[in-house]
């Protein structure tokens, strides 16, 4: 018995009944059980997986003797294992769609190779040296397969990929990332190297006039047995499953079109084979129909293909009379036949056919052509603008500002021509009146934007214009002219008026001087400086008002700007959009700063990210002040863009911190901790301290439910903060060598200063987070040595107790600092009693006891439904209790503080005892004996004060029989009463 029969014979007689996880792909082939996994309808593993498993299992390195790597051997195992991954292949018939979607490149590399091999091709043997028609079906096959995967996988690799959201980082997991990555490129580079013999082989096989036969499932177990066992079956024509010729050539001709036309943007000659090759596609679907089983083409993929090659490589047969209105505009481009391209535009404003962002990237081409220094388009760029112009007008949309900024010096052949577009562009007839109504505004608005009454009366006395507005418009339209400029009079008078005497230039500069500072419209801010410019060159208008305040980090950037009305327009609108953004009017801001975007858009990429950075400022200012008030949740797309905005690393563009700082409070005031803590990449950690100081909030958030031992965030944050409220102290040596201090600074070692952080927190609203942060300071705090009276907070226990230097930390500011944020944090909840026991803490450590009862009973009002119910005693604790009492014995009022001493968990006789032994008390101390329900402290009242606390000690529901719930409820009801009487003191 032969080695291998021993192994198998053991193996049988010692196979569980069940397969093993570690050889279960074993235990399929030996029990036949492959054919019947793959027939379930949903099987699991899939089978794309079970080609992945298959052929990991088979390249599996070796290790020997010596500890040696080895490469995969070649044994029996390994080939079960890559002949089981080909027969999962062969049930998906080969299906390159399917296996390209499911497997990287690796692995179908991996995969088809083998089929080369199995299929008889030679290693090392070039394919484009083998005659495909002398080829047995099934290896000619295996060929074409793999020279189509190849061409495919270039195209593909050609096509921009958005990139997986990365998870929580994981080093093995990015090492094996990184190998695949490298190995994915290697394979790229080969299959490029080789991409020209591919493409011979494709149209190689193009030629064919036979049918192919791709292998099986059955045809590979046949090639598995034995040489002599096969009896040449699969060497016949008959063996595997048959491809017709057609579905073969239409496969081919499909993906050789693709490989063109990927080509022709470093070629535009291959444009043409790209296009016969797509055509020649469309024909054999048609031949073939819709039911093939080998050829699956996505046939919206491939009228894409051919729309693009009509405009790219038009037809120069008969059909060429009937273009369509983009390949016509593409033939006059290319051409330069540039007033064609203006009628089928003006044409296109009837139709409507050509999209909106199809004209505008013509438009873009145009411009970027004139700015290279053909002056000759200038004129071309006008007229292509004014068709885009009148199209928008017709279709409700705004002017856009490359129409106003070549409209700024208007003359006769300009104005002839829009009133010809726009004649040309509606059909009275058929127009509805939106459309009428949008284009008279137009006319109207271009009046108003004009000086010379020339060109006014050109166009209030043409025809569409006179039969789009009455009589009573125009009239009004003159008024208006009249009352913009005391120069224009456009009314024949039979006297020369007052009225028409012209204002000198000076009153008329000062007028829109004037008007420029109050108005918030950019069109009118636009038309204002347009008419400042005409009248002088030697102001710089952005000066008028020294409340017009731009950011230092933008204000060099924008008054670089060499066109003096462009940079004035720019300072001006942004300008007057921060001050809007300051004072809450956020629609105005929003319209002043879209306009200012689509004013820079075209000429500076640095300030165009600049204004969508304040936008996004903008828009969260928006959320925050309306919706975001309600507790309503930002849009996926706001929380998107901040996240966009952090992770930004566009080189010398200005920032603005406040940007950052919002953009992080924004984070965590809607609570993104999963994005701060795992997400936010390394690299802003190190550059960008408010993300840093963002995520330690959040991680400290997420860690506090744990053990106090597993909260390293806190300590962590702890350590942070301890170093922003350093100094540093500077001495001097003086000339008898003693050395002196000067003073102290706060420390630079900090990852921001300390008014930094409190004007970041000031930016915070979410309960948790201020909490924290406010238990933080107190602790810090605490920590000084000559602290009598500690302040308490939530929380307080997850901070260190102890700072290492405690010379280093300035005390005085944190003491200023737990002021403001106690402040702040009332400001954003008045009901938050742990805030408001901090804040009587801090009144009761300055001796201010007046303020402090105030807080300690407000505290105890906001959570008792103003004493209705019990305090609860997480709020009401000794210590708070015993505080109280102080407070009241040093006002002198020590009734309340005999009272006070019933609230503690064990009644403190001795003080209340002495309380109401003092003679001068400062409060009615008859009033308060009602509310005494400790029999005790009534009977020394009796002994003190007989004939006053009869009355007191005499109440049946304080009788020492009484059941417990009597007696509790009996002081419960005088608790509620006291307090209530000292709140309605202290309040």
């Amino acid at each position: 018995m032969s080695a291998e029969a021993a192994d198998r014979e053991a193996a049988t007689s010692s196979r569980p009944c069940t397969p093993p996880q570690t050889c279960w792909f074993e235990f399929l082939l030996e029990e036949s059980l492959l054919e019947k996994h793959l027939r379930k309808p949903c099987p699991d593993p899939a089978p794309v997986q079970l080609i992945v498993q298959f052929l990991e299992q088979a390249s599996k390195p070796s290790v020997n003797e010596q500890n040696q790597v080895q490469p995969p051997p070649d044994n029996k195992r390994n080939r079960i294992l890559k002949l089981l991954a080909l027969k999962v292949a062969a049930h998906l018939k080969w299906d390159l769609d399917i296996l390209e979607k499911s497997l990287s490149v690796p692995v179908l590399n991996m995969l088809l190779n083998e089929l080369l091999c199995i299929s008889k091709v030679p290693p090392g043997t070039k394919h484009v040296d083998m005659d495909l028609a002398t080829l047995p079906p099934t290896t000619a096959m295996a060929v074409l397969l793999y020279n189509r995967w190849a061409i495919r996988t270039i195209v593909q690799s050609s096509f921009p990929v958005k990139q997986a959201k990365p998870g929580p980082p994981q080093l093995s997991v990015m090492n094996q990332m990184q190998q695949e990555k490298e190995l994915t490129e290697n394979i790229l580079k080969v299959l490029k190297e080789q991409a020209a013999d591919s493409i011979l082989v494709l149209e190689a096989a193009l030629k064919l006039n036979k049918d192919l036969y791709v292998h099986t499932m059955r045809t590979l177990d046949l090639l598995a047995m034995e040489p002599g066992m096969v009896n040449g079956e699969t060497e016949s024509s008959a063996a595997g499953l048959k491809v017709k010729t057609e579905e073969m050539q239409c496969q081919v001709c499909y993906d050789l079109g693709a490989a063109y036309f990927q080509q022709g943007s470093t070629n535009s000659a291959v444009y043409e084979n790209a296009r016969e090759k797509f055509f020649r596609t469309k024909e054999l679907i048609a031949e073939i129909g819709s039911l093939s089983l080998h050829c699956t083409i996505d046939e919206k993929r491939l009228a894409g293909y051919c729309q693009a090659c009509d405009v790219l490589v038009p037809s120069s047969d008969s059909t060429s009379q009937q273009l369509t209105p983009y390949s016509q505009v593409h033939i006059c481009l290319r051409s330069g036949n540039y007033q064609e391209v203006i009628q089928i535009f003006i044409e296109d404003n009837l139709t409507l056919s050509l999209p909106v962002q199809f004209r505008q990237s013509v438009l873009r081409e145009l411009f970027k052509k004139a700015q290279q220094g053909n002056e000759a388009l200038d004129e071309i760029c006008f007229k292509v603008c004014a068709c885009n112009t009148v199209r928008d007008i017709l279709e409700g949309r705004t002017i856009s500002v490359q129409f106003n900024q070549l409209f700024l010096r208007p003359n006769k052949e300009k104005i002839d021509f829009l009133l010809e577009v726009c004649s040309r562009s509606v059909n009275l007839e058929k127009a509805s009146e939106s459309l009428k109504g949008n284009m008279a505004a137009f006319l109207k608005n271009v009046c108003l934007g004009l000086e010379d009454l020339q060109y006014v009366f050109m166009i209030s006395s043409h025809e569409l214009f006179i039969t789009l507005l009455k009589d009573e418009e125009r009239k009004l339209l003159v008024d208006q002219m009249r009352k913009r400029s005391p120069r224009v009079n456009l009314c024949i008078k039979p006297v020369t008026s007052f009225y028409d005497i012209p204002a000198s230039a000076s009153v008329n500069i000062g007028q829109l001087e004037h008007q420029l500072i109050l108005s918030v419209d950019p069109w009118r801010i636009r038309q204002i400086l347009i008419e400042l410019h005409g009248m002088t060159s030697e102001r710089q208008f952005w000066t008028v008002s020294n409340k017009w305040e731009v950011p230092s980090v933008y204000s060099g950037v924008i008054l670089g700007i060499k066109d003096n009305l462009t940079r004035d327009l720019v300072y001006i609108l942004m300008a007057k959009g921060l001050h809007c953004s300051t004072v809450k009017d956020f629609s105005h801001a929003k319209q002043l700063f879209a306009a200012c975007l689509e004013l820079v858009t075209e000429f500076s990429p640095k300030l165009r990210q600049v204004m969508l950075n304040e936008m996004l400022l903008l828009d969260i200012h928006t959320h925050e002040a309306g919706t975001g008030q309600a507790g309503e949740r930002p849009p996926s797309d706001l929380i998107s863009r901040v996240r966009g905005y952090l992770e930004m690393r566009l080189p010398d563009i200005p920032l603005r911190q406040v940007i950052a700082e919002e953009c992080v409070a924004f984070m965590l005031n809607w609570r993104e901790n999963e994005y701060l803590t795992l997400q936010v990449p390394a690299f802003l950690l190190q550059s960008n301290p408010y993300v840093k100081l963002g995520q330690l909030l959040a991680a400290t958030c997420k860690e506090l439910p744990g053990p106090k031992e597993s909260r390293r965030t806190a300590k962590d944050l702890w350590e942070v903060v301890v170093q922003i409220c350093s100094v540093s102290s500077q001495h001097k040596r003086g000339n008898d060598g003693r050395v002196s201090l000067i003073k102290q600074r706060e420390s630079t070692l900090g990852i921001m200063y300390r008014s930094e952080l409190l004007s970041f927190i000031k930016k915070l609203r979410e309960p948790l987070v201020l909490t924290i942060i406010l238990s933080l300071f107190v602790k810090l705090h605490n920590v000084r040595e000559d602290i009598v009276n500690d302040i308490t907070a939530e929380h307080i226990s997850i901070w260190p107790s102890s700072i290492p230097n405690l010379q280093s930390v300035d005390f005085e500011a944190v003491a200023i600092t737990v002021k403001e944020l106690v402040r702040y944090t009332l400001s954003i909840n008045p009901n938050n009693h742990s805030w408001l026991i901090i804040q009587a803490d801090i009144y009761f450590a300055t001796n201010q006891y007046s303020a402090a009862l105030h807080y300690y009973l407000q505290a105890g009002a906001v959570c008792s439904d103003f004493f209705n119910k019990a305090v609860p005693p997480d709020v009401y604790t000794d210590q708070v209790i015993k505080r109280m009492i102080k407070c009241c014995s040093l006002l002198n009022c020590h009734t309340q503080v005999a009272i006070l001493c019933q609230f503690l968990r064990e009644i403190d006789y001795k003080t209340a005892f002495k309380s109401l032994q003092e003679q001068n008390s400062h409060d009615a101390m008859d009033s308060y004996y009602d509310y005494i329900w400790d029999v005790t402290i009534l009977e020394y009242l009796t002994c003190i004060l007989s004939s006053m606390c009869i009355k007191a000690i005499g109440q049946t529901e304080l009788n020492a029989s009484n059941p417990e719930e009597v007696l509790q409820l009996a002081a419960q009801r005088r608790k509620k009463k006291f307090l209530q009487a000292m709140a309605k003191l202290y309040f």
